[in-house]
C-alpha cells in the first residue's frame, strides 16, 4: 500500500509541476517577438476631410486598416466582404482600431449603400467611408509605400495598415521559408490583397495581432522596440 501510495504523489506531482515547468521555460521569451515593421513613415492624415457620420476622422492615434474603393465602391462588394468577414468582425473590439475607405466625393450614395449593405446584421460601427477630392485621394495615395497604382476610378483592392503614429506598416522582407533558403532577392509586404481570401486570413490578420500586441506591451511599459525603418533595405 506504501508503494502505491508513493507511486500516486509521484505522478500527481509529475502532473502538478510540467506545466510549471512548461511555463517558466516560455516566460523568458515572452516579450522577444518580431515586431510588424515599418515601410513609410509620415502618411498624410485625413482629419479635415468629410466623413459619412459627418464627424471628424482622422488616422492619427489609431490602428487603421485604410483601403481606396473610388468612385464604383459598390463593384467591391466582394473585397468589402472579404474585409468585414476576415478582418473587421475579427478586430472591431480592439481599442482605437477602425477601418476608413476613401472614395471620391461624388460617390456618396454608392457608398451609403455599401455601407448598408455590410451592415445589414449589425452596424459598422468602426467602419467609415471618406469623401475626398480626387487631388487628395492621389495625395493620400501617394504619401504610401505601394506595389501597385490607383485605377481609373481611383480605386484598388489593396489594403493598408496605419498606425498611431501614421507609420505604414508591413513586412519589408516578405520572402517564404524556402526562399530564404534559395537566397531569393528580398522583396516587401506593404499592402493586402482583399480579393484574396488566404492574404486577409493569412498575413493581414496575423500582422495585426503582432501590432495590437506590440501596442500591449508598450501600455504595459516592456516593450523594447527593435522595428526596422524602410532605410534599412535601401539599395538592395
Amino acid at each position: 500500500m506504501k508503494k502505491k501510495a508513493i507511486k500516486r504523489n509521484l505522478v500527481l506531482g509529475i502532473l502538478f509541476f510540467l506545466p510549471v515547468i512548461f511555463l517558466l521555460f516560455l516566460y523568458p521569451a515572452k516579450h522577444h517577438y518580431s515586431v510588424l515593421e515599418t515601410v513609410k513613415d509620415n502618411v498624410l492624415d485625413v482629419e479635415n476631410l468629410l466623413s459619412n457620420t459627418n464627424r471628424k476622422v482622422a488616422l492619427k492615434d489609431h490602428l487603421t486598416v485604410l483601403g481606396f474603393f473610388g468612385s464604383n465602391p459598390e463593384h467591391l462588394i466582394t473585397e468589402a466582404s472579404n474585409l468585414k468577414e476576415l478582418i473587421y468582425n475579427k478586430f472591431q473590439g480592439f481599442k482605437k482600431f477602425q477601418i476608413v475607405i476613401i472614395v471620391p466625393e461624388n460617390s456618396k450614395p454608392e457608398a451609403k449603400r455599401l455601407k448598408q449593405e455590410l451592415g445589414k446584421h449589425r452596424p459598422l460601427q468602426y467602419w467609415q467611408f471618406v469623401y475626398a477630392s480626387d487631388n487628395d485621394i492621389r495625395r493620400l495615395f501617394n504619401s504610401l509605400r505601394a506595389s501597385i497604382l490607383l485605377d481609373d476610378t481611383l480605386s484598388t483592392t489593396e489594403v493598408f495598415i496605419i498606425d498611431k503614429d501614421l507609420n505604414q506598416r508591413g513586412r519589408l522582407d516578405d520572402r517564404t521559408k524556402k526562399e530564404k533558403e534559395k537566397n531569393t532577392k528580398v522583396y516587401p509586404l506593404t499592402s493586402y490583397n482583399c480579393a484574396q481570401v488566404s492574404e486577409l486570413k493569412n498575413k493581414m490578420s496575423d500582422d495585426l495581432r503582432v501590432l495590437f500586441t506590440e501596442y500591449r506591451e508598450k501600455r504595459k511599459g516592456n516593450f523594447d522596440s527593435s522595428s526596422r525603418r524602410a532605410s534599412d533595405l535601401k539599395g538592395k
